[in-house]
């Protein structure tokens, strides 16, 4: 590579893509880039559709990726740093399509209620190798099993390879461990800022993949890559800063003397349960993950300290304090997730929502709950499109181009089941 190195520009795209381009040394500083604005019309499969906002039927018109120079980081890749870019619509205006500008958009809105954010996001994957014959086989860990650690969990010690890399180019890591089955780990950052927490799992995420591709191994965060396992999610956790510096969430494991605003929160995710799915469990695979009794989100309840729930209360204190949402993966667009479960919860603090009563049961033999997580993709997209107050606050073509991409994966994926949805989606999540 030339002297000077290189930079590679990015932005997340509507399917959770690291899409972008390589751009010599010489744009280090402030600047913008051109793409065509039908990325937003592309599906999984490459085929080109007419969703709304993807400009399709429309001349497919340039999108400008706009980045800041103080944005540009350390890369994982030799000579190379990295930027992620906020898009902007050939008139100037922010794209509404784009999810890290719906969570800046988000964040002005709590910060006018005289709240800042805070944000933690903890990611599940799979490990993949090929075996002798190129089929796509788990990575093969013999004594492996919930939290655990050392060669057994990982022969290959790719998860060294990943945290050396994480280290070496400034990403604050909190864990890595095994999960519950195997071959699965979580990998955590540390909590921070809502726009540079979701920046951060967004490239942490794409260098992750790489790195242990290097090693042999297909590392996919898609929410159900082995029906007979446990599945990966995406768990949000969030609280807030008050204009004083202090955790506005309060004692949250102290549900007698609740804040109204963890109070309110609570209550805007039970209210819009049903409708968030759709964009927070965006795939087909998304609802092979998302059933009773498996820890996943499903039912429409919260408690303290109760992993059964979707909304669960932290019991640590202070800074810690923390209200967590367990249903989403990382299929969807983690600025859009982030920012769903942020507005969802804004809802019902601004609306006044009424809190249901604590979830009493344990989840696995009852359950308080009466209302559940849509049972398909299909269900959920209605569902969504039926829920016009989080439409409104999302944004109404973000959602429209969602469901207009998300209808032809469901057409797509009809007959695929196992192996092949698998594989359908195992490459890109």
């Amino acid at each position: 590579m030339a002297v000077g190195g290189r930079l590679r520009l990015l932005f997340c795209d509507h399917l959770s893509l690291a899409r972008g381009k390589y751009l010599p040394a010489s744009k280090m500083g402030n600047g913008s880039s051109r793409f065509c604005q039908g990325t937003f019309a592309v599906t999984y499969d490459k085929e080109l559709v007419p969703a709304p906002g993807g400009s399709m039927l429309e001349g497919l018109p340039d999108m400008d990726a706009v980045y800041i120079e103080e944005d540009i980081r350390e890369g994982w890749e030799p000579n190379t740093k990295v930027v992620i870019a906020d898009l902007f619509a050939s008139d100037g205006k922010p794209l509404p399509l784009c999810g890290r500008s719906l969570l800046k958009r988000t964040l002005k809105q709590w910060q006018d209620l005289g709240y800042s954010p805070k944000v933690g996001l903890e990611l599940e994957a799979y490990a993949f190798q090929r075996d002798a014959d190129g089929k796509m086989v788990p990575y093969q860990t013999p004594g492996a099993y919930v939290y655990g650690t050392g060669r057994y969990v990982d022969p290959l010690r790719f998860t060294d390879a990943i945290w050396e890399k994480a280290s070496d180019v400034g990403f604050h890591i909190d864990c890595f461990t095994s999960e519950y089955d195997s071959p699965q780990f979580e990998f955590t950052l540390t909590y921070d800022d809502a726009v540079k927490a979701v920046d951060d799992v967004f490239l942490f995420r794409l260098m992750a993949r790489e790195v242990a591709l290097d090693h042999g191994i297909v590392l996919t965060f898609m929410p159900k890559p082995i029906l007979s396992l446990g599945g990966n999610g995406l768990h949000v956790n969030f609280s807030f800063l008050d204009r004083q510096g202090r955790n506005a969430v309060g004692e949250s494991g102290d549900v007698a003397h609740m804040t109204d605003l963890t109070r309110g929160c609570i209550a805007g995710l039970m209210r819009h349960h049903r409708g968030m799915a759709g964009l927070i469990a965006p795939t087909v695979n998304s609802y092979q993950r998302l059933k009773p009794a498996s820890l996943s989100g499903y039912w429409c309840n919260w408690g303290v300290d109760h992993r059964g729930v979707t909304t669960r209360l932290s019991t640590e204190h202070g800074a810690k304090s923390r209200i967590e949402h367990r249903m989403g993966d990382a299929a969807a667009n983690l600025y859009t997730l982030t920012a769903t479960v942020l507005q969802a919860a804004r809802l019902g603090f601004t609306e006044k929502y009424e809190l249901p009563p604590a979830e009493s049961a344990d989840c696995f033999t009852g359950h308080d709950a009466k209302v559940a997580a849509p049972e398909s993709l299909a269900e959920a997209l209605q569902a969504l499109a039926a829920d016009t107050k989080l439409v409104a606050a999302v944004g109404e073509l973000l959602v429209q181009n969602h469901i207009g991409i998300k209808e032809v994966e469901i057409q797509k994926t009809s007959e695929l089941e196992g192996d092949a949805l698998r594989d359908y989606y195992i490459h890109y999540v």
